[in-house]
């Protein structure tokens, strides 16, 4: 579908001025159709590439260790870990702003420009230096996809739909893993490549799919929502017009009641004083949950995930080249639990559902941690511990980022997105990496099981904050989630 408007915009009016409009309500009334499948799967890439970027980073850590590879040490691939981690960070934090004030649309190239552009350049690392550059720059391009990707998608799917479809687009992280490790096991095959060659192929793959992708959100539109607020009413209006002529096309004509509208202020962007004044003065509390779901999740995902081929490798004996085996069972685990769990987030509700699956987590954690202190487990029974956690630790990772991008105004969903990605992916993931793989290298289960723990209890005391605090959202519109800053009429909220 090529949703757009066919004459030339209009002219945005003055800032602060009242408009009235239906659009967020018929978005929500709409039912499933081709644009919805296209919105998702065109912009629901951007999980699968970073799956793709976290499973062959975690596959090719054993070659990169070898002469073949780039020589590197446990540490200089945990600090590479960590770099690419910091760049998501900065990449999410500063394209988060740009799309609050730009639009969605077209940050979606630019980001996804970035990132293909430097995992190509990941292929031609020469030393751990350079290895790291380059992987903090594909960061900044996967970091600055979360916020204009999740925004968009929140803002396009409709309320009775928005968390299952949230969970599973969040799930498919894990189909990039899958085809990562899937890539691995061919590609760092050393009967079938050079292991020299073999490890640079890997990292193109991602360029590669990124292409393909780019072709492919030409013809994704604006989000109505974010033009209505830059009073472009015109072209908001048309482009749900086209959605609704083809959610009717082949289907029995029925009489849809008219739409409940909504009254807000125009703005041309949002200063950040308040930015800050909603997250922390209005909202504290949702600000308080959103920060412990990323954290606990980012803290759990990327200290295994980077290190994972390390712990087989040097406490299991498992060849470098065998690696995506266990990844590719992993992800398997992963993608199940979003995609079977996900019809719970909007029926059992959020608050319910996102504590059972991260206390859950968080206990398995600790039992598959203990059994590997004791190293009772073989490597293949160390993977299937790993499988049943992960079922529920990737719905719960899944439904954090469905909280933080639905319980925030309109003006500030993208920088509420990336700001929330950036603080948990800072306090939680960045330093994780590098710590396991410190603890790793000491050769002795227990100190790496200490880690292990710390995961488990983070996830236990972010469920406890969600118990506390979280946000009844299910099957309800953004704009009663959350009324925007600028609405006339605006809802008292319970923080």
């Amino acid at each position: 579908m090529n949703a757009r408007s066919s004459g030339p915009p209009p002219q945005q009016r003055d800032d602060g001025e009242l408009i009235e409009t239906d659009v967020p309500a018929r978005l929500d009334a709409l039912p499933w159709s081709r644009f919805h499948t296209l919105v998702v799967a065109t912009l629901g890439i951007t999980w699968i590439l970073d799956g793709l970027e976290v499973t062959l980073a975690g596959a090719v850590a054993g070659i990169l260790e070898q002469k073949a590879g780039l020589g590197l040490t446990t540490t200089e691939i945990g600090l590479a870990s960590s770099a690419y981690l910091s760049g998501a960070v900065l990449g999410a934090t500063y394209f988060g702003w740009l799309t609050d004030r730009l639009g969605r649309k077209k940050l979606f190239f630019v980001t996804l420009a970035i990132y293909l552009s430097a995992t190509a350049m990941t292929a031609a690392s020469w030393n751990g230096a350079s290895y790291a550059f380059f992987r903090f720059f594909v960061g900044c391009g996967i970091g600055g996809e979360y916020a204009a990707v999740n925004s968009a998608i929140q803002e396009l799917i409709p309320a009775r739909m928005r968390g299952r479809t949230d969970l599973i687009i969040n799930g498919s992280f894990w189909l990039g893993a899958a085809f990562g490790a899937g890539a691995s096991l061919f590609l760092l095959d050393p009967t079938l490549f050079d292991p020299r060659l073999g490890w640079r192929l890997a990292f193109l793959i991602g360029a590669a799919l990124g292409l393909i992708i780019l072709l492919m959100r030409r013809w994704l539109p604006e989000s109505p929502r974010w033009l209505i607020l830059h009073a472009r009413e015109t072209e908001a209006e048309d482009i749900v017009a086209q959605i609704e002529a083809e959610s009717r096309h082949g289907s029995a004509e029925r009489e849809v009641p008219p739409a409940p509208k909504m009254m807000l202020r125009a703005r041309a962007y949002t200063p950040i004083a308040d930015v800050g004044r909603a997250m922390f003065r209005l909202y504290p509390q949702r600000t308080f949950v959103g920060v412990a779901l990323m954290a606990s999740q980012a803290f759990l995902y990327n200290s295994i995930f980077f290190t994972y081929a390390l712990v087989l490798t040097n406490f299991y004996g498992v060849d470098g080249d065998r690696v995506g085996r266990h990844l590719l069972a992993l992800a398997a685990g992963n993608f199940l639990g979003p995609l079977l769990l996900g019809r719970y987030f909007d029926t059992l509700g959020r608050r319910v559902m996102i504590c059972a699956t991260y206390a859950i987590s968080g206990l398995l954690l600790v039992g598959v941690g203990y059994l590997f202190q004791w190293g009772v487990l073989t490597a293949a029974q160390q993977t299937a511990g790993w499988m049943l956690v992960f079922f529920f630790a990737s719905a719960a990772a899944s439904s954090a980022y469905l909280t933080v991008s639905e319980i925030f105004p309109l003006e500030i969903r993208a920088l509420a997105i990336a700001a929330f990605y950036a603080f948990g992916t800072l306090i939680g993931g960045v330093a994780s990496p590098w710590i396991l793989g410190m603890l790793i290298e000491t050769g002795v289960r227990s100190r790496v099981f200490d880690g292990y723990a710390l995961g488990a209890f983070l996830m236990l005391c972010a469920a406890a904050i969600e118990w506390c605090w979280g946000v009844a959202a299910e099957r309800k519109p953004l704009e009663e989630v959350c009324p925007p800053l600028g609405a006339v009429r605006r809802q008292n909220q319970i923080q």
